[in-house]
């Protein structure tokens, strides 16, 4: 074992304080992969050798110092590699470390649904189980030549390879995120336009809050509509110029819900992704001499300043867009 795959559990909104927890990480290997907003993957091969510690013991250690230091527990998985160390995290509890021993790819990988592989979407694993490839001990047993025939030679070829516990993944240092997301899913299917466009505020609102915490920009935004029989609707948007700021990303957001002409639509969830993500300090800014327009952005900077000092509720995204 010799990958780590850690989420902090970090407060919503709070994407800000991932670089100081990586930092603590670095300590120890210097590389270190950053999966925003809560997250990160480490090889530690050489600092196996250096501290004369295996990686749960590592571990062991990160956790009891997020903790001392920043007040932030946090979930491990740990594998031979990337992948497999994050397939263990989802098996992983606060305090412990899951971990997949060298060796022992295919029997933690063998009752798993076939799913559960990253990289396999919808459609591929319902072919598969169609034809009763439906755990990834089956399909690692399968033929290579009947995987092709039926998901195609590249396709089949990695599946069967991942199926049997070969992780051929690194971990790539300084590899941030380009893209955040915000979900606003319904108690209940959703009928009225109203609800929809407020939930699209907030979701619009807390993308704005998250990228000013982090200092980033977007270059374009999606939005996602899931209806009640499941099925979805995506559109995507490039933005006049990057920004974090909330009005503009709510206008984008309206502009495409209004696009989709939903008429009586039951609508199960709506979700914001911004896409595109740069350095603000990079990002360059149209002047504009509207009173209202500079009287939000500096409403904001003391909105985001409240939210540092008090928390994330200090003040509730999307409020000041409205």
């Amino acid at each position: 074992m010799t990958i780590l795959c850690v989420r902090f559990q970090l407060p919503p909104m709070h994407e800000a304080a991932l670089p100081e927890l990586l930092g603590l990480i670095e300590e120890f290997t210097p590389v270190v992969e950053a999966l925003p907003p809560d997250g990160a993957l480490a090889d530690l091969r050489g600092a196996e050798r250096y501290f004369g510690r295996d990686a749960v013991e590592l571990a062991s250690v990160i956790r009891v110092r997020a903790l001392a230091l920043y007040g932030v527990d946090c979930v491990i998985g740990a594998g031979p590699g990337p992948m497999l160390a994050r397939m263990a995290l989802r098996d992983a509890r606060p305090g412990l470390t899951r971990a997949v021993p060298g060796g022992g790819e295919r029997e933690f990988l063998a009752g798993r649904p076939v799913a559960a592989l990253p990289g396999v979407g919808t459609a591929t694993a319902r072919t598969l189980c169609e034809y009763g490839l439906d755990t990834l001990g089956r399909v690692a047993a399968a033929p290579l030549s009947t995987l092709q025939r039926l998901v195609g030679a590249k396709t089949g070829r990695e599946l069967h390879e991942r199926a049997q516990g070969v992780d051929r993944g690194r971990v790539v240092p300084n590899g941030v995120s380009r893209s955040l997301a915000a979900d606003r899913p319904f108690g209940r299917d959703e009928l009225d336009p109203d609800r929809h466009r407020r939930a699209l505020l907030s979701a619009a609102g807390e993308l704005g809050a998250r990228l000013r915490a982090v200092d980033k920009v977007c270059r374009t935004l999606t939005l996602t509509v899931r209806y009640a029989d499941r099925s979805g609707t995506t559109r995507s948007r490039t933005l006049k110029e990057p920004t974090a700021h909330s009005a503009a990303l709510t206008r984008a957001a309206y502009d495409m819900y209004e696009a989709l002409g939903l008429q009586r639509a039951r609508v199960r969830s709506l979700t914001l992704r911004a896409e595109g993500l740069t350095p603000a300090e990079q990002a360059s800014h149209q002047l504009t001499f509207d009173p209202v327009d500079e009287k939000v952005r500096r409403i904001e900077e003391v909105a985001d300043r409240a939210r540092a000092k008090f928390g994330p509720r200090a003040v509730m995204p999307g409020s000041l867009a409205a």
